[in-house]
């Protein structure tokens, strides 16, 4: 059945196609990426970290000034668009290279870079233009659908990404992520919403900072969230490896086992509005915040027989997918319920150096302890870490937010 809000409000539905795509392409490269390194360049946990931190690095060297800019040019659907096309054009270098036996880790360690940068550029720009396709009584059942079409992109997309894989070697599964970024940029172009034009300067770059610091309910959502995606960004960027090497799981069942487990996003993504309704907005958001983390210590813990090996992984993928989903819906919401419009850009650019920043330094630590204590131990460490997130949520008035709050000053 066809969600009203999708009936209703055709440019949220043509923003909603254009995502659907471009997430399954997302999702294929999530596992195809990591394992193009694995399988065909041969990686090691040190070059894992390394890629895995390339990557994040441009949240941290340029979300502010990304967040400033686009809030002072406004447009921020064209700038959508535009990153699209060149984010799109960047992953294909990836297969082409393959095919013509030239794929070095140079390249990688530059695609991995210039994918960020579009990322960022991309994302600061939605943090203010889905409020012009959404109206405010709609935003937790938009962000349920958004999230929702991230469940199911993680179901088809993994799965398919771990048999493209297995079928067409790594790199060329990449293709399809290339071909979905075009396919979104063409829908965002076909969006016809007008935004608010820009107010001029109203505090420069750092002023998306100021007001984050200022506000409690978002500053202890940041300060959350992102203890919990530096330990995050710690598992995931041995995760595959580990799978991989050390479980010895094949590409395809890895794919299967992590696709079927996205069912846990998308029952996340249609129980949440139920869940917040009855407990509260910001109850729902920190109960997210535990389930998210705590399944995946079922990861270092696996052992035994393979299936019991595959069930554990299974387990721990389907109940983090499911605190995932009621993590970014409640968050989404608080977000844009609370910052001014004419500081939507800057505070998503502020939100997103610290909160992205701590990523890569996750991820290059998860490189440095790999080679040093082992990958089950510092999978220990990354899955047990994300529990200190707890300190800055619960004294916070989150834990009594009950519904979308009004825009803060």
């Amino acid at each position: 059945m066809i969600p009203p809000l999708l009936r209703r409000n055709a440019n949220f539905r043509r923003y909603f196609i254009g995502q659907a795509v471009s997430l399954l392409g997302d999702q294929i490269t999530l596992i195809a990426l990591p394992l193009t390194a694995v399988l065909a360049l041969h990686a090691t946990p040190g070059q894992m970290g390394a890629l895995m931190t390339v990557a994040l690095i441009p949240n941290l060297l340029f979300s502010l000034h990304a967040g400033s800019w686009v809030d002072r040019r406004g447009d921020r659907r064209h700038i959508m668009l535009v990153t699209d096309v060149v984010h799109g054009v960047a992953i294909a270098t990836i297969p082409i290279a393959f095919a013509f036996g030239d794929l070095t880790w140079t390249q990688l360690y530059v695609v991995a870079f210039a994918a960020g940068t579009f990322d960022v550029v991309f994302w600061v720009a939605y943090g203010g233009f889905f409020q012009t396709v959404v109206e405010r009584e709609d935003y937790v059942a938009a962000n349920a659908i958004l999230n929702g079409n991230r469940g199911f992109a993680g179901l088809a997309g993994t799965s398919l990404g771990g048999v493209l894989v297995q079928l067409l070697r790594g790199p060329y599964a990449l293709a399809v992520d290339a071909a979905s970024f075009f396919w979104s940029a063409l829908l965002l172009g076909r969006i016809d919403a007008p935004e608010p034009k820009p107010e001029g300067d109203s505090g420069g770059v750092l002023e998306g900072a100021r007001w984050l610091r200022n506000n409690p309910i978002l500053r202890a959502d940041l300060l959350g969230v992102a203890t919990i995606n530096f330990f995050n960004f710690m598992f995931f960027a041995l995760f595959v490896l580990y799978a991989s090497r050390h479980l010895h799981v094949q590409p395809a069942v890895l794919g299967v086992v992590l696709g079927v487990a996205s069912g846990g996003a998308i029952l996340g993504s249609l129980v949440t509005g139920r869940i917040s309704r009855r407990i509260g907005l910001g109850p729902a958001f920190i109960l997210g915040c535990l389930l998210f983390p705590a399944p995946l210590v079922l990861v270092p813990a696996a052992g035994g027989s393979h299936p019991l090996v595959i069930a554990f992984l299974f387990a721990a993928e389907f109940g983090s997918g499911f605190g995932v989903m009621l993590l970014d819906i409640t968050a989404a919401t608080m977000s844009a319920g609370l910052v001014p419009p004419a500081l939507r850009s800057r505070v998503s650019g502020a939100f997103m150096v610290v909160n992205y920043g701590v990523r890569p330094l996750g991820t290059a630590i998860a490189g440095v302890l790999g080679s040093t204590i082992g990958l089950r131990p510092t999978l220990w460490i990354a899955t047990l870490g994300p529990l200190l997130g707890m300190l800055f949520l619960l004294p916070s008035p989150i834990r009594t937010l009950q519904d979308v709050p009004e825009i803060a000053p």
